[in-house]
């Protein structure tokens, strides 16, 4: 596990790997693993099935938020919205705002909605909605060995999903951002913003968009040092289930679980964690407009339904290390 980045990499990139190192071998035991992110009709189904409300429907409550003004206990996530000019990249709330009404049903704030885009990845989702859309198809959310594993498609020390050129022939492989941070983006790759999902190639492991469009919630605790913890047993550790506990430096009061596979924002001039074994993090209650996630299922879980066979597809393909192996729902 961890973040080689390609031969080139420069100041940006070396900050995008500084979380993962040292690179550390890990054993995971077989699994299966959504194709795709789950998607808007996927999670509307679950929300019509069981009633449920999302963080960002709900009305923040004062004993959580100690101080605030009445009128900001308002419903709300955090939506990507770039000023209209090239600015410093030393201030993320200048891309960054909380807007009202914002969620899964209408990811750019009240006046937008999902209307013909059931196959977008859903978006707006705290941690705690993730899992309970998990617990609810009887999958859980996977750790961030299992994921880096199904990522890599089988493939070491690569620099990328699909190998160590971040364009194979001139293609585009993944929906990143192209153009000037965080003003302009020209859709070189097809998609200028959120695109919907399996647009690009699949991994060896015929998994798509491991990188870019949005971020995906694991079920680990983020430490910045927990890869130094880790390669610091000298063993091979089997089926790691990240720290007890969160810790980031830079905001250590706030609970935080491990994001990986980067977005639709992800560029070479701030953050360039598109690079597979490259670690985000997520305050648990905070849904965004490029975060979602897929899950897993233990094989013994799915040995349990095996009745259930349309969930998985039948030409699976088995991973190379140590007979693990990722099979594929849906």
């Amino acid at each position: 596990m961890g973040a080689k980045g390609p031969p080139d990499l420069d100041e940006v990139g070396m900050k995008a790997t500084r979380d993962a190192r040292p690179i550390h071998r890990v054993y995971v035991d077989g699994f299966y693993m959504d194709r795709t992110d789950v998607t808007n009709k996927e999670f509307d189904s679950f929300v019509k099935a069981t009633g449920y409300v999302t963080v960002a429907e709900r009305k923040p409550r004062g004993e959580e938020f100690p101080g605030a003004p009445p009128q900001n206990l308002v419903a709300g996530s955090v939506v990507f919205s770039p000023p209209d000019h090239a600015v410093l990249l030393d201030n993320q709330f200048q891309w960054w705002t909380y807007e009202h009404g914002a969620n899964w049903r209408h990811p750019l704030g009240p006046k937008s909605d999902i209307k013909g885009k059931d196959n977008f990845p859903v978006v707006h989702i705290a941690y705690e909605d993730a899992e309970a859309y998990s617990k609810w198809t009887r999958k859980r959310l996977p750790t961030e060995a299992e994921w880096e594993f199904a990522a890599r498609g089988g493939a070491a020390g690569t620099s990328f999903v699909w190998g160590d050129e971040f364009r194979p022939d001139g293609k585009w492989m993944a929906n990143t951002h192209q153009g000037n941070f965080p003003n302009q983006d020209t859709g070189d790759d097809g998609y200028a913003g959120i695109a919907p999902v399996a647009q690009y190639m699949p991994n060896a492991y015929g998994l798509y968009d491991m990188a870019g469009n949005v971020w995906q919630w694991t079920s680990d605790w983020y430490r910045e040092d927990y890869y130094r913890l880790l390669a610091a047993t000298h063993i091979v550790t089997r089926n790691p289930q990240g720290p007890d506990s969160s810790f980031d430096p830079s905001e250590p009061n706030q609970s935080k679980k491990v994001l990986r596979g980067g977005s639709f924002l992800c560029t070479d001039q701030y953050c360039s964690r598109y690079l597979v074994g490259t670690r985000g993090k997520g305050e648990v209650s905070t849904g965004t407009n490029h975060l979602g996630f897929r899950c897993v299922m233990a094989r013994q879980t799915w040995q349990a339904r095996s009745n259930r066979s349309e969930l998985v597809d039948e030409h699976h393909v088995s991973g190379s290390a140590k007979h693990s192996s990722v099979l594929l729902l849906r």
